[in-house]
């Protein structure tokens, strides 16, 4: 079943479930609900409570009136008689007022023959499936409250959160992806491991990293930073803050400015506000110096902190926050080079998330014909970078599809859909074709003939943030993350305070070869220190007691003839061997960043 199929089942089967409820608990009104990528939900206003414990009783129903396949039947009506269907539903009222104004028609779904005895109707663009018989296994997720409208100023709705899929193997695994999420949650495990905190005094969305935080973000920057400065591609620092002036120019204190921080000067009149982003800064280097032909590319890096000005309510651990960095690079290029310089992206790409286990599609996010509005430039130059852009996907016989209106304000992108260990789509990577920032800041270079050309600026973040990255690969690895990424990757654990010495000699020894290592040295059993230190998902627990200090010289700087007992952190035991062996199986894991 494709994806619209998809959609369209699962809003008939909202369908069903606000029958089924009102059926259930006379009096509850509907306010409205809609299908979603997870599922479906539907608000309802009613003044007991329900709770996820009423979902078998509300299955029940609903399991009834999929079963009777009742015909689902589409009605146009007047203002004037919806009104009067719908009379005593003030939610409903609101909506066909909001269609009279539009001057739109008024659409109704009738479950059963309309106007019969038991059969259902409700106000809905639609479509359907034919019959409630069409619809597929389903499940009641959860309970919330949600304001109408999303305001606060509004009553407080119940909202029933569920889903539906055409086969019972698809629902099973889609319930078997929720539990492991819970399981597997960033904001859960990020606080085990110790790796980031927030605290109201700083404010929502803004992270605050420790030690260990902090070295996960330099290793995946500094991950990407060695790749990319292989190619040629050197790192910039900008500021934090700039002008607006620079943001008028560039579009973005036009197209989003809701976004933007504002800075207040205690001695300037002028607006400033924090950067959303690196690219009119960028700009703004190209323009310091005279360019010709000869110096493009000019590939520039920049890994400085942005600021989104986000709504308290979006805001999700390190998934969504409101000061993140990116490995965003801007290359300015002639036209000729555009291809070549995509293709070197696109395969710096495939690289990077080889490492991390992914699989990946590409989102050609092109521009909304239907709202000129929300993008910069004409429309001819927005065909010639989209389908540009297509080119080079169908060039590389890339796996892509079209996301209609998912284009930045100022150019197409080609946006990396990654698949997670769940099963979970997400977007990380993205490239774009930009013809309207040079044009907009009059970069120009000097060409062959002499003539003043503008440059094209491609913009591009392999791993977007780091932050949201973190996020993603904490759940993708349910917090195990591989040697060459953890924090600690060895945990080295005395029998008894008798090995304590011989623990320290050991940890020197691994700090010495550039392992990063800790001592568990607390009066506890061992037994004790294996569990805490497996739920800190270290990879390896090196074990010392007498048997191994007997069979050891510890003069061995170089730990040939020193011998451990090492335990993986999935509980396997390696067995006893040389601290020299250790050293050099783990070197060689990361190195192939496993």
């Amino acid at each position: 079943m494709n994806n619209k199929d998809l959609e369209i089942m699962r809003h008939s089967c909202e369908h069903v479930l606000h029958q089924a409820m009102t059926d259930l608990y006379p009096g509850i009104k509907r306010a409205m609900g809609p299908a979603t990528e997870e599922g479906f939900y539907f608000d309802f206003d009613f003044e007991g409570k329900i709770c996820e414990a009423d979902f078998p009783k509300i299955e029940k129903r609903m399991h009834e009136i999929i079963k009777a396949d009742l015909p689902i039947i589409r009605q146009e009506i007047s203002i004037a008689d919806a009104k009067k269907l719908f009379k005593g539903n003030s939610y409903k009222q609101d909506w066909i007022n909001q269609i009279e104004k539009k001057g739109e028609k008024v659409t109704v779904y009738w479950t059963g023959e309309p106007n019969k005895l038991g059969s259902d109707v409700d106000l809905c663009r639609g479509p359907h499936v034919e019959s409630t018989g069409k619809i597929g296994p389903f499940k009641l997720l959860s309970v919330a409250g949600a304001y109408w409208h999303g305001d606060e100023k509004n009553k407080m709705l119940t909202r029933i959160y569920g889903t539906c899929f055409s086969t019972s193997q698809e629902l099973d695994k889609y319930l078997w992806q929720i539990e492991e999420t819970k399981k597997r949650d960033h904001r859960k495990l990020g606080a085990q491991l110790g790796l980031w905190v927030f605290s109201d005094l700083v404010g929502t969305g803004l992270p605050l990293y420790t030690q260990k935080g902090a070295l996960v973000r330099r290793l995946l920057n500094e991950f990407v930073e060695n790749i990319q400065s292989k190619q040629g591609i050197a790192q910039v620092w900008t500021p934090q803050i700039a002008k607006a002036e620079l943001f008028k120019i560039s579009g973005h204190y036009e197209k989003y400015k809701e976004n933007l921080f504002q800075v207040k000067s205690n001695y300037s009149e002028e607006e400033f506000f924090l950067k959303p982003m690196n690219c009119p800064q960028h700009t703004q280097i190209f323009s310091s110096a005279p360019r010709t032909y000869k110096d493009l590319p000019i590939r520039m890096a920049d890994f400085a902190m942005l600021y989104r000005d986000e709504k308290p309510g979006e805001l999700m651990g390190l998934i969504r926050t409101r000061s993140f960095s990116q490995d965003d690079c801007h290359i300015f290029c002639r036209e000729d080079q555009v291809i070549d310089e995509m293709n070197k992206a696109l395969d710096m790409t495939k690289q990077i998330m080889d490492c991390f286990g992914f699989t990946y599609k590409y989102r050609l996010s092109l521009s909304d014909p239907e709202h000129p509005e929300k993008y910069l430039g004409d429309k001819e130059t927005w065909k010639k970078a989209e389908k540009l852009s297509e080119k080079i996907l169908k060039d590389r016989n890339v796996d892509y599809f079209i996301g209609l209106g998912e284009a930045a304000f100022y150019a197409p992108k080609l946006d990396l859909i990654v698949t997670d260990s769940l099963g979970r789509d997400w977007q990380l990577s993205t490239l774009q074709i930009d013809f309207f920032l040079p044009e907009r800041f009059k970069l120009e270079y000097v060409d062959t003939d002499g003539s003043r050309k503008r440059p094209v600026m491609l913009h591009r973040a392999i791993m977007g943030s780091t932050e949201r990255l973190m996020g993603i690969l904490i759940e993708h690895y349910a917090g195990a993350f591989p040697a060459w990424l953890s924090p600690i990757q060895i945990t080295v654990l005395p029998i008894s305070e008798k090995q304590n010495k011989e623990a320290s000699a050991i940890y020197r020894i691994l700090t010495d070869n550039g392992f990063r290592a800790e001592v568990d040295d607390d009066n506890k059993t061992v037994g004790y220190k294996i569990r805490q230190t497996t739920l800190k998902k270290v990879p390896y627990m090196v074990i010392i007691g007498d048997k191994e200090i007997q069979k050891s010289n510890f003069e061995d700087v170089k730990g040939k003839e020193i011998f451990v007992s090492v335990r993986a952190r999935e509980g396997k035991d390696l067995g006893v061997i040389s601290l020299y062996e250790l050293m050099q199986n783990l070197k060689e894991k990361i190195e192939k960043f496993q």
